[in-house]
């Protein structure tokens, strides 16, 4: 079952990749170019900041379910580091399954909305892009966080560490101290 689920995390994995670095290049290109037609030409992109606003909605949703898939999230853990390794993988199959619930629950209301929005027929002011393509990285995005946080849940149901993602076994770096501050 581990397996399945690992060639499902590994393909996500690639998707968020790609959606994140292109829009991160394809933000940077256009803000570049933005630039120099605004000081060399006299014109700026009219569509340069509506553009960017997009790639802003992809980043942010995607980039959710990046983080949540490295265990890059923000965690409160001085209870947690207390814990044994039993009792954190539990705890941690409670966070993620709940964390996993309220994504899903977003993404479903998210896309409720973004139907809603389709029928309106609103387009955006510069590029007269349908709006309900610009927020359909919403939903995904949502929904791909909360596969990242179930399958952090099963992982933890069939581990004997805690694992705060899918691939990362739950640990803290070890920080070098330099003889200078062990003298404090």
């Amino acid at each position: 079952m581990l397996r399945v689920l690992s060639g499902v995390d590994t393909v996500i994995g690639k998707i968020e990749v790609v959606v994140v670095s292109a829009s991160v290049m394809a933000m940077a290109v256009n803000s570049i170019a933005n630039v120099i037609g605004r000081q060399f030409f006299g014109r700026s992109i009219f569509f340069a900041e509506e553009l960017n606003s997009f790639l802003i909605i992809m980043i942010t949703f995607i980039g959710a379910s990046y983080a949540a898939r490295h265990g890059r999230h923000i965690r409160m853990s001085a209870l947690y580091d207390q814990l044994s390794d039993r009792l954190r993988r539990y705890l941690m199959v409670v966070m993620a399954s709940l964390t996993a619930a309220v994504m899903f629950f977003l993404a479903y209301h998210a896309a409720m909305y973004l139907f809603s929005l389709a029928g309106f027929g609103r387009v955006t002011p510069a590029l007269r892009v349908p709006i309900h393509y610009v927020y359909m990285f919403v939903p995904v995005g949502f929904a791909l966080t909360g596969i990242q946080f179930a399958l952090t849940a099963v992982r933890n149901l069939y581990s004997e560490q805690p694992y705060v993602s899918f691939n990362r076994e739950d640990s803290y770096d070890e920080v070098e101290v330099s003889a200078e501050d062990k003298a404090i």
